[in-house]
C-alpha cells in the first residue's frame, strides 16, 4: 500500500518523534510505501528513516523551491514546479493518507483531500493521527461543523481519528482489505 504522509518537517521533541517513528517502523515492517514531501529534515527525515530502515519503500515529492532539502538516494523522487502540483502528485501516488502533526502546510493537505472526499472525487481513506491531543482542537471543529450541517456527509466517512500508530495503520489496511 501506498501510504501518502503529510506532516512537518520541523524539528519536534519526542512526544511527536516518536509516535512518528513507531508508524514509521509499522508500515516498513507491512511493506508498505511512504510517499511524502521528500524532505529529509524533521518529522519528514525521521519518517523516512523509519519506513526505509524497517524495509519499507519511499517515494518522495518535492517542491522545485525545496529541493535543497530533498532527500538524496530515494528510489523515486519527483519535483512539483508549485505546491499545487505537489498535493496533486502526492494525493495521486497514495492509496491512503495519514494526517500528522504539521503546520499550515500540512493543514492544507489535510483540508485538500477532505474536501475532494467531501465531494466524492476520492474515496482514499485517511486517518488523522491525533498525537499527545495535537488535532483535538480541530476535531472539535470537524464535529461542529457536522453538527452544524457545514458538512454533507458524515465526517466518519471523510476521515478516522487515530490516537495511537498501530490503530492508523489496522484502520487503513481493513479499510483497503490487507492482511
Amino acid at each position: 500500500m501506498n501510504i501518502c504522509v503529510f506532516l512537518s518537517a520541523a524539528d519536534l521533541d519526542d512526544r511527536y518523534t516518536r509516535p512518528a517513528r513507531e508508524f514509521a517502523e509499522l508500515m516498513g515492517k507491512g511493506g508498505h510505501t511512504l510517499v511524502w514531501g521528500g524532505s529529509d529534515v524533521g518529522l519528514m527525515k525521521v519518517v523516512a528513516d523509519g519506513v526505509e530502515e524497517a524495509g519499507g519503500r519511499l517515494l518522495g515529492v518535492s517542491v522545485e523551491f525545496l529541493s535543497d532539502r530533498a532527500r538524496k538516494g530515494v528510489e523515486e523522487m519527483v519535483v512539483a514546479r508549485d505546491l499545487a502540483e505537489r498535493k496533486r502528485l502526492l494525493l495521486e501516488k497514495a492509496d491512503a493518507v495519514v494526517i500528522m502533526v504539521g503546520g499550515t502546510g500540512t493543514l492544507d493537505e489535510a483540508t485538500e483531500i477532505l474536501e475532494l472526499k467531501k465531494h466524492g472525487h476520492t474515496d482514499k481513506p485517511v486517518v488523522l493521527l491525533n498525537t499527545a491531543g495535537f488535532y483535538d482542537g480541530l476535531k472539535e471543529q470537524f464535529r461542529r461543523m457536522e453538527d452544524e450541517g457545514f458538512l454533507p456527509r458524515p465526517l466518519a466517512e471523510l476521515v478516522f481519528f487515530a490516537e495511537e500508530p498501530v490503530g492508523a495503520l489496522a484502520y487503513l489496511e481493513e479499510a483497503l482489505g490487507i492482511n
